[in-house]
């Protein structure tokens, strides 16, 4: 029989210990992250949530470990990939998604990478003094000349499409110009909570339009349900007015008398009684003609 480490038993319990007392674990992808900037992520999240790494096959068999006390939180295995670190925290699945995604930030070629996007560099200026650096950046594709003692890139460029590889000597000129194409940072890519798994799709929302849309919904929901006299703790009041509005309106046309409708009546009799008096001017006694002149 194999022996087993006895560090990796330690490792395991550690990571139980990690999954079984925190309400949301996150399994994210932190391949090709250079350590510096990896070090300045955790640094910039550890207020926020613990990031731990470990082998893949240790995380898999805490999971499993952790599943006995936290249903279905052994789920998050099928969604590991790459190198991977367990995140732990109490802030909610979306709002860690934004955190891992505000930890991404562009970071030089070293060639042979895949662009994620077309590479393109644009027409201006450049740091350098004329000389064999114009035949360089000739040869990968950068259109430079010579003009007023400057180097300068004619036009804008693309000069890697997306979905092609990085050439080297192409990552080296993008670096000397101070381009970074490729994007790194930690890829969340599942989170548990609850007895539930959110993966990026359904966690990648834009905040500031989903509460607009929420605004709009609640809006249209309100309006509905005056609309329909639906009685609710946030209808009551506004249907009553609406109510005492409607039945005050109702009152006057009937010419229903009430405290409250009485003044309006006596002026609207007093009204009828003016233009019919308006129609026999000679019949009128002084008091009448003075008011309706």
């Amino acid at each position: 029989m194999a022996h087993v480490a006895q560090w990796k038993y330690g490792e395991i319990e550690r990571l139980t210990s990690l999954f079984v007392n925190n309400k949301v674990i996150g399994i994210a992808e932190i391949g090709g992250i250079p350590g510096p900037q990896m070090q300045q992520m955790r640094a910039n999240i550890r207020e926020k949530a613990t990031i731990r790494s470990a082998k893949n096959s240790l995380i898999v068999r805490a999971l499993e470990e952790a599943e006995k006390k936290v249903k279905g939180i052994s789920g998050l295995k099928e969604n590991m990939k790459g190198q991977s670190v367990v995140i732990a925290t109490d802030i909610n699945p979306f709002s860690l998604f934004k955190e891992m995604k505000n930890t991404r930030t562009m970071a030089p070629a070293k060639g042979g990478e895949i662009a994620s996007h077309n590479i393109e560099v644009k027409a201006g200026d450049t740091p350098f003094k004329p000389g064999p650096i114009v035949g360089e950046l000739q040869k990968v594709g950068i259109p430079a000349a010579i003009q007023e003692g400057k180097v300068i890139i004619k036009s804008d460029k693309v000069i890697v499409p997306a979905g092609e590889k990085i050439p080297t000597e192409v990552a080296k000129m993008l670096t000397r110009l101070e381009i970074f194409p490729i994007e790194i940072g930690i890829g969340l890519s599942a989170v548990y909570e609850d007895g539930g798994i959110f993966t990026p799709d359904v966690l990648d929302i834009d905040t500031d339009k989903f509460i607009a849309d929420l605004q709009q919904a609640s809006s249209n929901a309100f309006n509905l349900a005056l609309e329909a006299a639906w009685s609710a703790p946030q209808t009551i009041e506004i249907l009553i007015r609406k109510a005492h509005g409607h039945a005050y309106l109702l009152a006057i046309e009937k010419n229903i008398y009430s405290k409250e409708t009485i003044t309006q009546l006596l002026s609207k009799a007093t009204a009828s009684m003016l233009s019919i008096a308006s129609k026999t001017p000679d019949a009128l006694d002084d008091e009448l003609k003075k008011k309706l002149t």
